[in-house]
């Protein structure tokens, strides 16, 4: 098989909204990826029996659409043998959430008497058969997932393709941003957008014990001396990092030595008095942090500032349409719940 048995249709992100399984996912909206019963692992509290997990208004959604979406959750279930145990739980709450509100987009979609013309069913049918390596194969998931019946594989992709719709319509298409809705929430939301006054810097210390006796910090000291002096004659990030790397002592040592952006609040007021003098690219001298010796590369200066509009414009627009893209969503869910009978079993 060439890969996972996905319906060729938009992707649509869906979260559970459930109070012990906030989680998001994107994927097909209703046809299962493979046959449960040869993907789940043994050790999983899950097995496909057919039972009822579900009723939404009176349609039974069985343990094999759950363990689809719980696998459509958690992918990698089926390379690691099942679902990690600290999370099956949650998985399984945030997967029964899913293919709730699955069916009720459909019933949805249905009421208001949605459509999908023909050719187009026949269309993703035909995408969906290129997915097997062979018509055996096909016929061996016909047989497992669709009851050997290819009207009821037509009538999945179907209802998949209304889903589709019915959320393009409701959700999708109304979660379009402006340039004129972004620069307002820009405007009114400064403070997201300011930066305060920042350092980028790498260090190599020297850490003597801290009950050290007074030849042990001389030696410190000396060791320090001399590794300053091979500091200050690297001549780029590169080389003072692998120095770090070989003769640091402090955490940073694993990064080459480098603490990345650090807030000026949030560095020792020694440490800030010498960066302030120095230039990006300079090495410092020895500082002194209690018995430590440090020395520092500066690699960056940054003054307080604001984000200008136009280098954050594409970004926020995205951010912002993600997010009335799901507070659309979960209205739609919240108001289909509403009219809705819906028992877990």
């Amino acid at each position: 098989m060439k890969s996972k048995f996905t319906i060729a249709v938009l992707w649509l992100p869906i979260m559970a909204t459930s109070a012990g399984a906030q989680m998001m996912a994107s994927h097909a909206p209703s046809l299962p990826a493979a046959s449960p019963t040869a993907t789940a692992a043994p050790s999983s509290s899950l097995q496909v029996t057919g039972k009822a997990v579900a009723r939404v208004n009176g349609v039974v959604l069985t343990d094999r659409d759950l363990l689809r979406e719980m696998f459509a959750l958690f992918p990698y279930a089926k390379l690691h043998n099942g679902f990690p145990k600290a999370q099956e739980a949650a998985i399984r709450q945030g997967a029964m959430q899913m293919i709730i509100f699955e069916e009720l987009v459909y019933q949805e979609a249905v009421r208001r008497k949605m459509t999908i013309a023909p050719e187009r069913v026949a269309l993703n049918e035909k995408k969906f058969r290129q997915q097997f390596d062979s018509q055996q194969e096909f016929d061996d998931y016909l047989k497992t997932d669709m009851d050997g019946s290819e009207a009821r594989l037509r009538q999945q992709i179907k209802r998949s393709l209304l889903i589709e719709a019915l959320l393009k319509s409701d959700v999708q298409e109304k979660s379009t941003v402006s340039t004129s809705e972004a620069r307002l929430y820009y405007d009114r939301n400064p403070r997201i957008f300011e930066h305060g006054e920042d350092f980028s810097f790498q260090s190599i210390s020297i850490l003597p014990p801290a009950n050290a006796s007074p030849e042990t910090l001389q030696e410190a000291r000396t060791r320090a001396e001399k590794i300053l002096q091979e500091a200050k004659a690297t001549k780029n990030y590169e080389q003072f990092g692998l120095l770090a790397e070989k003769v640091s002592e402090d955490d940073f040592r694993v990064d080459m030595g480098d603490h990345r952006v650090v807030m000026r609040e949030k560095l020792p007021s020694e440490v800030v008095k010498v960066m302030l003098a120095m230039k990006p690219g300079e090495v410092s001298n020895l500082v002194q942090l209690g018995n430590a010796y440090t020395m520092i590369r500066l690699n960056g200066h940054g003054l307080p500032r604001k984000d200008k509009f136009a280098d954050v414009k594409a970004d926020l627009m995205t951010r912002l349409q993600k997010q009335k893209y799901e507070n659309l969503r979960v209205a739609l869910d919240q108001q289909l719940r509403q009219k809705a009978k819906i028992e877990q079993l």
